[in-house]
């Protein structure tokens, strides 16, 4: 008894610390103002695509959607690939399309206070993680002063980077980082008291005027995580 007492407690622990996963719906209906309702309720928050099935083995996306409520859902332009050369979809989104939500979240984007904090929480989990340091560099590149939701979506559209797991000593929040919402909380936390500024990459010290511009005064990790979970 206890055996199986410790094997669900366990598994209940395994499922509490899982990150989100990618859903495929359909479309039930659409109304007049674009609003989408699914065919499978789903969490708030998430973002993905419809995808237009032309038949003969041909398919193509034509809106982004994020997910509200009672299995709303809002249609959007989709601009994960912008290029002048790319032709633009016509196809308006209809009843039955295929919708994935989260449809990048196998790649994820963990910010750290340390290195330390960085390797131990990425062990824990099977994705495709995209380094900070990358995040880094489009940072100094862009003169930021601390983490923001508008420039870690830039970053993940750019990347296609689907979650956004920020380390915190109140624990791990998950980010969606198009729809820019917290769409869970994982009960591991870290230790932030020696937290690199502005968050842990493979820089000494993050400087922005290797790029050829003025240096700028970088924020603590904790005001800066702060006020994004806030």
């Amino acid at each position: 008894m206890k055996k199986l007492l410790l094997l669900l407690l366990t598994s209940y622990t395994l499922m509490a610390n899982a990150l989100p996963q990618s859903i495929t719906t359909t479309i039930k209906s659409i109304d007049k103002n674009g609003q989408i309702t699914l065919a499978t309720a789903v969490p708030k928050g998430m973002s993905g695509i419809v995808v237009h099935d032309y038949g003969n083995g041909l398919s193509a996306i034509t809106n982004a959607v994020i997910t509200d409520s009672n299995a709303k859902a809002t249609l959007l332009k989709y601009t994960a690939i912008p290029h002048d050369n790319i032709p633009n979809i016509k196809t308006a989104s209809q009843v039955n399309d295929k919708v994935i939500l989260g449809n990048f979240y196998s790649n994820a984007l963990l910010i750290a206070p340390d290195a330390t904090s960085y390797a131990n929480i990425t062990k824990q989990f099977k994705k495709t993680w995209i380094h900070p340091d990358m995040f880094a560099l489009d940072f100094m590149k862009n003169s930021q002063s601390a983490i923001s939701f508008n420039n870690i979506e830039e970053f993940a559209k750019k990347n296609q980077v689907g979650l956004v797991l920020i380390a915190s000593n109140h624990g791990l929040f998950i980010l969606d980082p198009i729809s820019k919402t917290f769409i869970g909380k994982n009960d591991i936390s870290v230790n932030t008291d020696k937290a690199m500024k502005p968050f842990f990459a493979r820089f000494k010290q993050m400087d922005t005027s290797v790029f050829g511009m003025s240096k700028v005064t970088l924020t603590d990790y904790d005001k800066a995580i702060n006020n994004l979970i806030k």
